[in-house]
């Protein structure tokens, strides 16, 4: 997928808006310019950041359920997928980041995109929040999934919370791992940036019987 073919499968997908479109260009520009202070993303994919984290991101709304009301999002780094689903979408929408530089960075794109209302930011270890629940939790490259759950598991509600957890090409050897420990329903959905990675799609999530 091009960077072209990226934005072209967010007009046809999500019809993305002129002024959503413009959202997502200042967004880029803010993400770019901040790259030169610290390592948000890997430099190898800054010329192919519409398909390796725009899209990447943006193909998650596609997979949350109709009557989702609350997002959270773990470790959210530079801001996906969470930020791009404030964009993409009238959700709000929990950014939880323990890095401060990154927290911070993430304030200022808010409020920059005009995101402030829309957008809560928590520089706080997952481990940490207790209290609030989310009808959609997601994490990119935040942990294995054994200790994802574990985790995160304070902030979800085993009726209704439906996780979204963007994985690499071991998505399936993960998941037999995981199902020592943990009961659900779970199932693997395609990449559309890359054919060999996976989105984990997980609900009724609870502790096995061996925990």
């Amino acid at each position: 997928m091009t960077e072209a073919e990226a934005r072209a499968w967010l007009q046809a997908t999500l019809d993305v808006s002129r002024e959503t479109f413009a959202q997502l260009d200042t967004f880029v520009a803010l993400l770019r310019d901040e790259a030169t202070r610290q390592n948000l993303i890997a430099t190898s994919t800054l010329d192919h950041i519409w398909q390796r984290h725009i899209v990447d991101s943006a193909q998650l709304l596609c997979l949350a359920p109709p009557a989702a009301r609350s997002w959270a999002d773990l470790g959210t780094g530079a801001g996906f997928p969470g930020l791009i689903v404030a964009i993409l979408s009238a959700l709000p929408v929990t950014l939880i980041e323990s890095r401060r530089k990154r927290a911070l960075f993430l304030e200022r794109a808010a409020l920059a995109l005009g995101l402030e209302r829309q957008v809560t930011i928590l520089a706080d270890r997952v481990e940490n929040l207790r209290g609030q629940r989310y009808d959609v939790i997601s994490a990119r490259a935040f942990a294995p999934l054994d200790r994802l759950f574990a985790t995160a598991l304070p902030l979800a509600d085993a009726r209704r919370t439906r996780w979204l957890l963007p994985k690499g090409r071991g998505v399936d050897a993960e998941l037999e791992a995981a199902r020592g420990s943990w009961q659900g329903s779970f199932r693997v959905e395609p990449s559309v940036t890359d054919p060999e990675a996976g989105i984990l799609i997980a609900a009724h999530v609870r502790p096995g019987r061996g925990m």
